[in-house]
């Protein structure tokens, strides 16, 4: 198997989250007692937390940027970014090292044009639901995105940050995008993209209204392609 490099940390529960699929699905592929080669660097989120300027943002760059080097100097053939707001500055980071960086929108991307779903609904960090640095991926792979209401911006932002981000969850959080999957459901959307590494721990991924795609576990499963080659 190949070595790959996670770089985490943003939120640690999502780090979990991607540590626990990629060595299940490596155990369904191989065997019960295979466990996947990784290298995980945990940054501090501290000093990545509501990023709001260009300087911010240069700075977060930066910081992922020195991990991805960190990672590859130390074996690693192949690196993800263990969440999702932070593929803002994935084109520096990728420019920064010489393996692959899978993109988690690309990958999200390519499963729904093969399960040839026109139109879905993204939900997300207030920067991923609104800015086109995510968006523009899906949208290339020939899906409609639902505008977003920014109504439920503030909320998941409040969600995220507040709740998940910390390992809270609580009923009226899992209430809340409840509703906000039905709502979606009724204005056309054929999919919920949870664009957030931690939403699936308040949304039922498998058993829900409309067909939801969980960008983790879809980022998680293209890391354990890469890893058996």
């Amino acid at each position: 198997m190949r070595k790959l490099g996670l770089i985490g940390g943003m939120s640690w529960v999502s780090t979990r989250t991607y540590y626990e699929h990629i060595n299940r699905i490596v155990q369904q592929r191989t065997d019960t007692r295979s466990s996947a080669p990784l290298l995980i660097e945990s940054l501090d989120f501290s000093q990545l937390y509501r990023l709001q300027d260009d300087e911010d943002w240069t700075r977060a760059a930066e910081i992922l940027g020195n991990s991805a080097r960190r990672l590859t100097q130390a074996g690693a053939t192949a690196l993800i970014i263990g969440a999702n707001s932070m593929h803002r500055v994935y084109d520096k980071v990728a420019q920064a090292v010489d393996v692959p960086l899978l993109h988690i929108a690309e990958c999200v991307g390519e499963r729904m044009a093969a399960d040839k779903v026109e139109t879905a609904a993204l939900l997300g960090t207030s920067n991923v639901m609104t800015e086109s640095f995510y968006r523009r991926r899906l949208v290339a792979h020939g899906i409609d995105l639902l505008p977003p209401d920014l109504g439920d911006v503030e909320t998941l932002d409040k969600v995220i940050y507040e709740q998940l981000m910390v390992g809270r969850v609580t009923r009226d959080a899992e209430r809340e995008l409840k509703t906000m999957i039905t709502v979606k459901e009724k204005e056309g959307a054929q999919a919920i993209v949870l664009a957030c590494t931690e939403l699936d721990m308040i949304v039922d991924v498998d058993a829900n209204v409309l067909p939801i795609y969980d960008s983790t576990r879809i980022h998680a499963e293209k890391a354990v392609e890469w890893i058996l080659g």
